[in-house]
């Protein structure tokens, strides 16, 4: 009885094997491309401020939303396989990227403030912080996707102990300001503690 569930799970297994998919977790690797390429393209912002504005271009995918939209040679296979992962790694990656799409959403606005007035040293550090921190969230995910032992346990329990959704309290926001304003402008510290 308890073997039925994974009889498909076994199926797609063989069905994944020579191509890119894990034949483990049936999934791909192939997904973190959709985060890697708003990455690079954050790396760029301190020094080219021009690459905000394809950044903000940028919108959160789900997996089967990145294959369809994908040149990947076996994307169908990997849609439907998708379906026969372990609900682990599936609510494992899923709630690991929903924190990817935060973090970059929030960061893509923090990023505009500071272009706004103008802040240059704050916005490097900013960008410098959340590509670090946006590439350990997909390392996580890849750990997921590539059925490395505990990774799928460890995005779960990091999902959860993650902050809420709601920005710290105590911290000014980086808001663009009226002629005769002056600029509020977060310190480092203040940048970090939005990431902790």
């Amino acid at each position: 009885m308890t073997a039925e569930p994974y009889k498909l799970t076994r199926t797609y297994r063989k069905l994944v094997e020579n191509t890119t998919i894990n034949s483990r977790t049936l999934l791909s690797t192939d997904y973190l491309n959709h985060f890697n390429e708003v990455v690079m393209m954050i790396d760029l912002v301190p020094d080219m401020p021009d690459m905000l504005s394809e950044a903000q271009d940028w919108r959160p995918k789900t997996y089967a939303e990145h294959f369809a939209d994908s040149a990947f040679q076996h994307k169908d296979l990997a849609i439907a396989a998708y379906d026969q992962a372990l609900d682990q790694d599936r609510t494992a990656l899923e709630a690991t990227v929903a924190r990817l799409d935060l973090r970059i959403e929030r960061s893509l606005k923090m990023m505009q403030a500071l272009v706004n007035v103008g802040d240059v040293e704050t916005l490097r550090n900013l960008c410098g912080n959340v590509s670090r921190d946006l590439q350990a969230l997909i390392d996580s995910c890849s750990g997921v996707i590539n059925g490395v032992e505990g990774a799928a346990l460890a995005a779960l329990h990091a999902a959860e102990a993650a902050p809420s959704e709601e920005e710290p309290s105590g911290l000014a926001p980086i808001d663009e300001t009226t002629e005769g304003e002056e600029a509020v402008v977060m310190d480092q510290d203040a940048i970090d503690a939005l990431f902790d």
